[in-house]
């Protein structure tokens, strides 16, 4: 006999990247950062004190929120902080759109937990092609009879971004649909749209402290809106979890927002070597869309992707791949150091060789 609802025996859950356990791997399948987090954060971790612990955090993160808002050049009022951006994406499902409404739009190669939340949510979605570049068909994408969209950008597994003034083009033309930017990777383009908040009440910007911040390991993650977004977050939130945010992730992520040379440093490091291991890739053959974010989809060269995906973890090196449609010629390739990207390059020379 079966306890499970009938939605717990027909939803498809997300699949998170995989972390085998049985060797040590040049782990480049999940788009960590390869650098530490500030030494503001260990200070953090060293001066925070443990008595605290018996008392439960502040339900809305206030400490941490003052942080983001003084970063952000936004007030305290326009932020809210959950456990890590999925969780606060979620939350976005049923506070802005109904069963019965319009539905959300997105694309079809995006950040595949937005299908998993409105099949959870039971949100009607609107799937709408990238174009044959991958770049977003913003165009195209307005006459789509939904509430409002998710786009991820820089777009995941693409890595393409879209400038801000493209984005604000899209929002300024749609005043009565929300539009929802999942800025996940922005600190490795810079064309954040958080000023388009101060602008446009149809303007919802995610964003999270596990990529640019290297704390992938303390789920935080905080988004910037018109001031009854926010509400509308809270108000979902304590239906769930009034204590999202711990004592300890707030206390870490208001160091690490709080040192802005530190990072600006780590991230150009990425930046640097995008670059070069794109054009490194393109050199073996590779497909290889321009990525503003940490990592590469790199593919259609003359292996096809589940191939070299496991011809590099037999080598030690871990890469995503997807047994999806349009997607399963392609691995997306995480930014590591330039020591580990030259053991990726030596590996995949003798994998095409």
């Amino acid at each position: 006999m079966s306890f499970l609802s009938k939605r717990a025996q027909g939803i498809a859950p997300y699949t998170a990247g995989e972390q085998p356990q049985d060797r040590t791997y040049i782990k480049l399948n999940t788009n960590e950062n390869p650098y530490p987090p500030s030494p503001r954060v260990e200070e953090a971790l060293h001066t925070f004190e443990s008595a605290a612990l018996r008392r439960y955090p502040r339900p809305n993160a206030d400490v941490l929120r003052a942080a983001i808002a003084k970063r952000e050049g936004v007030a305290p009022e326009n932020v809210f902080c959950g456990n890590g951006s999925d969780e606060v994406l979620a939350l976005t499902f049923p506070a802005f759109f109904d069963a019965e409404g319009r539905g959300a739009c997105f694309a079809d190669l995006t950040y595949s937990f937005y299908e998993v939340f409105a099949a959870f949510f039971c949100v009607p979605t609107h799937i709408f092609p990238l174009k044959a570049d991958f770049t977003f068909d913003l165009e195209g994408m307005k006459g789509v009879d939904c509430a409002g969209y998710y786009i991820a950008n820089p777009n995941a597994p693409t890595g393409v971004g879209i400038a801000r003034e493209e984005v604000e083009r899209f929002v300024a033309a749609l005043p009565d649909k929300l539009v929802i930017l999942d800025e996940a990777y922005m600190d490795f383009f810079g064309e954040s749209c958080v000023p388009l908040t101060k602008r446009y009440q149809n303007v919802l910007v995610v964003k999270t402290f596990s990529k640019s911040y290297s704390l992938a390991g303390i789920r935080c993650g905080y988004a910037v809106g018109d001031a009854a977004l926010i509400d509308a977050l809270f108000r979902m939130k304590d239906c769930f979890n009034s204590y999202p945010v711990d004592m300890v992730a707030e206390a870490v992520c208001a160091a690490a927002i709080a040192d802005e040379e530190y990072y600006a440093a780590c991230t150009q490091q990425v930046k640097s070597e995008r670059e070069r291991l794109r054009a490194e890739l393109q050199g073996m053959g590779f497909t290889v869309p321009k990525s503003s974010a940490n990592f590469l989809f790199a593919g259609r060269a003359k292996v096809c992707g589940g191939e070299i995906y496991r011809a590099l973890k037999a080598a030690g090196v871990l890469v995503r791949h997807w047994q999806k449609p349009l997607l399963e010629d392609f691995v997306r390739i995480t930014i590591g150091t330039p020591q580990q990207n030259d053991v990726l390059l030596e590996q995949l020379k003798k994998i095409l060789s």
